[in-house]
């Protein structure tokens, strides 16, 4: 659930224990980095380094790369001859990182308090994690989070997951959380993409798209937004229409640039593979990474943890 509006590290502590789950997508999946293309790439570094508490784990040209712990997940790209993005189009709805817990969430938003207040948007509870949402310096949707544990959330007998967006109050998770010596000490943190959330232009198509042919979890239909995972996560996809119903193909734009997703071994890469042939839906493995696109032309690459 999300904020409705008004490589080959071993997986982060953060990450909640798969599930044997029905749809053929891995119960090890994750996701990756999120790539967007930025027109300032010092300034967008900037912010995602000071504001976001991430750490430039390698820039080199045009190119940025933030995480923490040895864990990436923004790839910040420059390419100043694009237009901008286009905030009611296909593409990116948000980037969701996920911190370990709530004294790690309350730094980063202590961070972004101080830095980029002007750019918060609102906050909600979603019984099974606790969110701050913002835009970027760019208009690019971020969300800040952490997981409840499993055993807290309520799975239906369908595979569902109940969630809600009940209100957070950001000052008293501030008051009750922050320390700084968390902001000090902490060498062991992580801050990973949790899911990325992207705007569509129907649910129906997504749905034949995200779960009919990569087979990935509906783990939640709220008729305008769709949620899906694998291996019992509350999402690691989620899509809306909510300001995007009717959009066509995505043109060049800046924003989105890819997702990527990691899966355990090279033959889940292959067998997505031959699931998007066996559909018609054309895909590039240069055999390590399976480059494709969906319905509306938001790139998608998946590419194995091992093997």
């Amino acid at each position: 659930m999300d904020h409705v509006p008004g490589r080959d590290a071993a997986a982060p502590a953060w990450t909640a224990p798969a599930v044997p789950t029905a749809g053929s997508a891995p119960d090890g999946t994750r996701m990756d980095t999120v790539e967007l293309l930025v027109s300032d790439l010092d300034a967008m570094t900037e912010f995602y380094r000071r504001a976001v508490t991430l750490d430039v784990l390698d820039q080199a040209g045009p190119t940025a790369t933030l995480g923490r712990g040895g864990v990436a997940s923004i790839v910040l790209r420059q390419d100043k001859d694009l237009p901008g993005r286009d905030s009611r189009g296909a593409g990116l709805y948000h980037t969701a990182i996920v911190f370990q817990d709530q004294a790690r969430l309350a730094a980063a938003l202590a961070s972004m308090a101080q830095h980029a207040g002007r750019l918060y948007e609102g906050s909600a509870d979603h019984l099974v994690s606790e969110a701050f949402y913002f835009r970027d310096p760019e208009g690019n949707g971020l969300e800040l989070y952490r997981d409840r544990p499993r055993d807290q959330w309520t799975i239906h007998p369908d595979g569902t997951v109940q969630m809600a967006s009940e209100a957070l109050d950001p000052n008293q998770f501030l008051q009750r959380w922050y320390d700084p010596e968390i902001v000090e000490n902490d060498t062991d943190a992580t801050a990973a993409i949790g899911h990325v959330h992207l705007q569509v232009g129907d649910i129906p198509t997504a749905r034949r798209f995200y779960q009919g042919i990569l087979g990935f979890d509906v783990t939640a239909d709220l008729g305008s937004a769709l949620f899906l995972s694998a291996g019992g996560y509350h999402h690691h996809l989620g899509m809306n229409t909510w300001h995007s119903a009717g959009a066509g193909p995505r043109a060049a734009t800046l924003g989105l640039g890819d997702v990527r997703i990691l899966v355990p071994m090279r033959d889940d890469v292959e067998a997505f593979g031959e699931r998007l042939r066996g559909n018609g839906i054309a895909a590039a493995d240069d055999g390590r990474v399976l480059r494709f696109s969906d319905p509306w032309g938001t790139r998608l690459a998946i590419t194995p943890e091992r093997g």
